[in-house]
Order: C-alpha cells, then structure tokens, then sequence
C-alpha cells in the first residue's frame, strides 16, 4: 500500500514499476502438496505443476521421468487441433467440450490451448479462453500456454503439460496449437488423432 507521500517522492510511474518489479518473480519453484493433490484432478495443483515444468524443468525432471513411467500403460487419446489464425479452432474445441459433456456424464476432459507469442515484446493474449463457454465446468480443466517463441506452433512444455494431465486421469485431452502455416505439423508428435 503506498502512502500519499510515496506517490510524491515515487511519482505515479515510480509506484508502478515498483509493483510491477515485486511481481515479477517466476512461480513454480517450490511445490506444497501439489504432487498429491492433482491426482483427484485438483485444477490448482494442475495449473501449479505445469507452471513448474514450465519455469523450473530441470528442477522437477525427476518428478516428471515418474509420471511419465507411471502413464506408459495409460491410454488416453489426445486430440490434436489445428488450423491457420482465425479458422476457428477455439469455437469448434467449445463445440466438442460441450458434447462431451452432455454425451459423458461421467467423463472428464482437459484442453490445452496454445496462443503465439508476440516477436516484438514476447508476450502472449492467450485469449482462447474468451471463445470458450463450455470449459466453466467441474469436469473440465483448460490451461492455455505461450509459444514462447513467434514462430512455433507449439509451447515446448506442450508434452510435459499433457502427460501431467494423463497422469491427473483425464478421460481425454484436447490439444489446440496456435495459428499455423502449411508446413507446421508438430502438432502429430504429440497427439493419437489430430483435425
């Protein structure tokens, strides 16, 4: 909280960058009770373990190597879903998750959601969310990721993110990549059937 003499000698820019510099710290490097947590699909120790693997992957390797040994019998299909900027990629996932949930009372499902990052500044919207109703449910969990790099399709933390949710026991994963050209196809290296 800044006092009136803080916005005097900081000035309204001073008091800004001084709250956007304690802010600015990555998250993710320490884990309390998320390992446990996520398998009864606990959507914050989710969210918390992908920013982990995200920031910090060395740190958690070990962690992932065992989930990835533990979901090798698993199958559970991920459907990879792309499509050039503006296809509508983002309102046919809402469509399916909709589906999905009316047809599968019982079921679950997650979406990843991958939205470029911006060359200049390396920021991303990940304004997927805005598109999707359906993902507000108890039985749905939706994680959007950067690219992190302006000319990927794909976040390299893609494959980390979807064996976490295998591992949390989704009954399906929907993996939608950003805007892409002709030749993008790495969206088949991380998905049983991809649209």
């Amino acid at each position: 909280i800044y006092s009136p003499d803080d916005g005097r000698q900081m000035g309204l820019q001073g008091m800004i960058n001084d709250v956007l510099e304690q802010c600015d710290f990555p998250l993710g490097g320490n884990l309390n009770g998320e390992l446990k947590a996520y398998q009864k699909q606990n959507p914050q120790a989710i969210a918390r373990l992908i920013t982990a693997v995200e920031n910090f992957p060395e740190q958690h390797r070990e962690w992932l190597d065992g989930i990835r040994k533990q979901i090798g019998k698993k199958v559970i299909p991920v459907l990879g879903i792309t499509g050039t900027g503006g296809a509508g990629k983002s309102s046919l996932v809402d469509e399916l998750v909709r589906r999905f949930l009316l047809d599968f009372k019982d079921k679950t499902i997650a979406v990843v959601s991958v939205d470029p990052s911006k060359r200049k500044t390396g920021g991303a919207l990940l304004g997927d969310r805005i598109r999707m109703n359906s993902v507000n449910h108890d039985r749905v969990f939706m994680r959007s990721l950067a690219t992190r790099q302006s000319n990927l399709a794909l976040s390299k933390h893609v494959k980390s993110a979807v064996d976490i949710l295998k591992s949390a026991g989704y009954d399906l994963i929907i993996l939608e990549t950003s805007g892409i050209g002709q030749s993008d196809t790495e969206i088949v290296d991380h998905s049983d059937l991809s649209l």
